[in-house]
């Protein structure tokens, strides 16, 4: 049973930074690639950033230069370090082992002055 647990979200003002945290159970993590999705209210949920099982990522290009994923396989978790945070990342943020269908509850992120 496929299970993700995201942390590490809140409230920030423009410009700050936030680093998520998603913890995996039920995959063999260090095969999987593993990607940040995000949701915010009235839109579709949008693929932030991938990462491979072996450390090659990519980004969308709205987030490209800001956000940056990473993965400790030691650990299980795949991390999301989010920097100069703008008003329109605020969403709620998920992660997903790209070859599952399962969701975690997700961590809310809020950018706002």
């Amino acid at each position: 049973q496929v299970r993700l647990v995201e942390s590490g979200g809140g409230l920030v003002q423009p410009g700050g930074s936030l680093r998520l945290s998603c913890a995996a159970s039920g995959i063999i993590f260090s095969r999987d690639a593993m990607g940040w999705f995000r949701q915010a209210p009235g839109r579709r949920r949008e693929l932030v950033a991938s990462i491979t099982n072996v450390g090659m990522t990519n980004y969308a290009d709205s987030v490209k230069g800001r956000f940056t994923i990473s993965r400790d396989n030691a650990k299980n978790t795949v991390y999301l370090q989010m920097n100069s945070l703008k008003p329109e990342d605020t969403a709620v943020y998920y992660c997903k082992a790209l070859i599952y269908a399962s969701w975690g509850q997700g961590t809310q992120v809020t950018v706002s002055s």
